[in-house]
């Protein structure tokens, strides 16, 4: 078996870049939720030493005197970005597993060995040219080694492609390599590694499994084959979640009940289109509020409630509905609350969900909405959203979101919306932000 670890370089700032081509060559990090810390750095900003996760306050006189660009998360854009690069890679394997918004492993199995090289380095250029997204390609036995090898790829080749191959290579790469810096070793097991004299990926590689079995865990194991070039872990193919979070601090804090339950039902909203995506139907909400732990000068609390359905159900009314329910019963009135979110809990696929006994004409013992209306509307809802933009179509108990079109009171409403002082278009995913050539 042969690996590839596809890694999206700076992917954050990436796409910033992309839109905006004169960011290049210039210091660009990208924030949290909230415009708190620093998420996603450019190179040129890692070389003014600025840190990952560092509390934008205290960088604040460093990013002025340094002219870096800032950017709010803009999850829409990443998130469709992302999509595309996905797409791209199945242009030039079947085999592709997503691992996380910006990497994704590839079996090139099939490939002729001397092949492979060019192949990989034109599969580079293609998701360049294609998606304006750089990217580096490491090559290897094993997923474990391929990690390995886009390190190397990303820092010390000048095509952003290395196939390792050699073995005698292969033994001064594993050598320079911190045992703690291997894919699936915590910081707590390198402490156990390097207990047992272990500092390096080439002492484990030459350590006995068994030892490493009793020391780690089964996982350890693997770790120390896939070192070896024995293959442990194959690709997995993309399996539906079994349950679905959203949530988000609040841009300031709030007290009064209303604008929780705005919230809440857009938290839901977004996880209700999450369900539909991957057809699946959620069986119970989950729902949570609380206040700051660390403002020790206020009042402190928290709570949650968990509502079961008759039917499991993936129709918005009917959670955004539980979700509101439960937040009435959690609210309290004398806080100041930080945070809130929604939690869809075990899901079942649709088709295969256990119908109530308690149906009346086309409703549930409840009153919900049953099969086929529901679906037309929430069908009709994604369908609308998906061309128009998000957001284009919504439910009232939602609330007006700053910067939605045609909605002038939005700048009245409370802020429990996360704050983006520098957030940028979504170009690719509403129409009003689409680049206008002239």
């Amino acid at each position: 078996m042969v690996f590839a670890l596809v890694d999206c370089n700076n992917f954050y700032v990436s796409c910033e870049r992309v839109f905006e081509p004169s960011l290049a060559q210039q210091p660009v990090v990208v924030l949290s939720n909230n415009d708190g810390c620093i998420i996603a750095r450019s190179d040129e900003a890692k070389a003014l030493g600025i840190p990952m996760g560092a509390a934008v306050h205290e960088y604040a006189a460093a990013l002025k005197r340094h002219k870096v660009r800032v950017f709010s998360s803009n999850y829409p854009l990443y998130g469709d970005m992302s999509g595309r690069v996905m797409e791209s890679l199945g242009q030039f394997t079947p085999d592709v597993e997503v691992y996380s918004i910006d990497e994704a492993f590839l079996g090139l199995n099939g490939f002729a060995e001397t092949a492979l090289p060019q192949h990989m380095r034109d599969m580079r250029q293609a998701i360049g040219q294609w998606t304006g997204i750089p990217v580096s390609v490491g090559v290897a036995a094993t997923k474990t080694l391929a990690k390995l090898a886009n390190r190397i790829a990303k820092k010390y080749t000048s095509d952003g492609v290395y196939m390792m191959t050699d073995p005698v290579l292969m033994t001064r790469i594993l050598s320079d390599i911190a045992v703690e810096d291997i894919w699936g070793i915590s910081r707590r097991w390198g402490e156990r590694l390097r207990a047992m004299g272990i500092k390096t990926a080439l002492q484990l590689q030459r350590a006995n499994p068994q030892q490493i079995r009793k020391a780690l865990s089964v996982v350890g194991e693997r770790i120390v084959h896939e070192l070896n070039g024995i293959s442990c872990l194959e690709l997995e193919a993309v399996q539906a979640k079994q349950n679905i979070m959203s949530s988000r601090s609040f841009g300031r804090l709030i007290s009064d009940r209303s604008s929780i339950e705005e919230a809440a039902a857009s938290y839901t909203a977004r996880a209700a289109e999450k369900l539909r995506k991957q057809n699946s139907l959620a069986t119970g909400i989950y729902v949570f509020i609380r206040t700051n732990r660390f403002r020790t000068q206020d009042p402190q609390y928290s709570n949650a409630a968990l509502i079961q359905f008759d039917e499991p159900t993936a129709d918005t009314s009917t959670l955004i509905a539980a979700a509101t329910r439960a937040i009435q019963q959690l609210y309290r009135p004398g806080f100041r609350y930080h945070k809130a979110g929604v939690m869809l809990t075990d899901l079942v696929a649709d088709g295969k969900e256990q119908k109530s006994l308690w149906r009346l004409d086309g409703l549930t013992a409840n009153g919900v909405a049953t099969d086929a209306a529901s679906k037309r509307r929430m069908a009709m809802l994604d369908q609308v959203n998906a061309m128009m933009g998000r957001g284009t179509l919504f439910h009232a108990s939602e609330g007006i979101k700053p910067g939605q079109q045609n909605r002038a009171i939005a700048a009245d409403k409370p802020g429990w919306h996360m704050r983006q002082q520098f957030r940028s278009p979504s170009y690719t995913t509403r129409w009003a932000d689409l680049i206008v050539v002239r």
